[in-house]
């Protein structure tokens, strides 16, 4: 049964209020791993996915941000994506690993301190766009936040000349030759069926995430009359200084509670 959990280990956890669980669920027939955060204190509280970004060991997820969400109210689940950490399968780059996002937010409906009705997505990076690939799918989910996110896969391979070797690998070949397989993984072709409001994170000199991944969800969330808020930074690139990464962490979540 996907999101069901069946191992939960503890895991040390830097604040003393949120408990830590390296989880192993269930997702589409495979054993994936990821981080679970919970409140200690008694209480319903909204869900909230955590999708990382990177491949493999680049972009893993990291303890303290996890810990940052759950501090803010939330239960947080941060899936590692099939094939890392131990977990079962291989890592598709926003191909079939949006499955284990998929579970995930059915891990967290099932979760005793979660509200089912009230799971947010949030995606850093690649993490975008399986946020937005996994909103596509969850037709009940409460609200999508992106930040410095991919949007669209076929722009990734021509502005990323260093991922090209590794996309070629994963996804089979370049976008010229499988061009079916680019689209599937560009939820740009399917965004009539997104429900939930989406906002939109990015910095404007963002070389990883080049802000036109950003103006092409925008435009096409507004062509189909879908919510969505922008926050750009025309000073910040993929990474925003501490302080202001703070604040936009707090406003986001504040944004999230409101939908």
């Amino acid at each position: 049964m996907n999101g069901k959990i069946l191992s939960k280990v503890k895991y040390p956890s830097p604040n003393p209020t949120i408990q830590l669980w390296v989880v192993t669920y269930m997702s589409n027939g495979l054993k994936v791993k990821g981080l679970l955060a919970e409140p200690i204190a008694a209480g319903s509280y909204d869900g909230f996915l955590y999708l990382r970004g990177g491949i493999k060991s680049v972009g893993m997820v990291r303890v303290g941000r996890i810990v940052q969400f759950a501090s803010e109210g939330f239960v947080v689940m941060a899936p590692f994506y099939r094939g890392n950490q131990g977990g079962e399968g291989n890592e598709d780059f926003a191909g079939d690993d949006r499955y284990d996002a998929i579970s995930s937010i059915e891990l967290l409906k099932q979760h005793p301190k979660v509200d089912p009705n009230r799971v947010h997505l949030f995606g850093f990076s690649r993490g975008g766009v399986m946020a937005l690939l996994a909103g596509i799918l969850s037709k009940d989910v409460c609200s999508i936040v992106t930040w410095g996110g991919v949007s669209d896969m076929f722009l990734t391979y021509i502005e990323r000349e260093d991922l090209r070797r590794m996309l070629k690998r994963v996804i089979g070949g370049a976008p010229t030759k499988y061009p079916e397989r680019y689209e599937w993984r560009t939820p740009l072709y399917e965004l009539e069926k997104m429900h939930a409001p989406v906002l939109i994170i990015h910095g404007v000199k963002d070389k990883n995430v080049s802000i036109e991944h950003a103006y092409r969800l925008e435009k096409r969330l507004k062509e189909l009359n879908k919510r969505v808020e922008s926050w750009y930074f025309k000073e910040f690139t993929h990474y925003f200084p501490p302080k202001v990464n703070r604040e936009t962490l707090h406003r986001l979540c504040l944004w999230m509670k409101n939908q």
